[in-house]
């Protein structure tokens, strides 16, 4: 059995996530996603999925990069129309 390093518990199930050269054990998806997911610097959400980069910092989607840094985020779009 291996605890979470986020709750504690100690689980048959557990999982590690090697990252970045580092090892990390959970018991379940949320608590890694509460570990290891970034953070918007916008609205604070957890980037869970692929989110943006604009020099540098991360946020979920493009209109909380353009909240922030609008010239930099100007090319960003969250679709593309079909």
């Amino acid at each position: 059995m291996a605890t979470c390093e986020v709750c504690g518990n100690d689980y048959a199930m557990a999982f590690e996530v090697h990252a970045q050269g580092q090892v990390h054990t959970f018991d379940s998806f949320e608590c890694a996603v509460t570990k290891m997911a970034p953070i918007c610097e916008h609205c604070q959400c957890r980037i869970m999925g692929h989110g943006v980069e604009v020099s540098g910092h991360f946020y979920c989607c493009a209109h909380c990069a353009r909240a922030v840094d609008p010239e930099g985020a100007r090319q960003i779009k969250d679709a593309v129309p079909v």
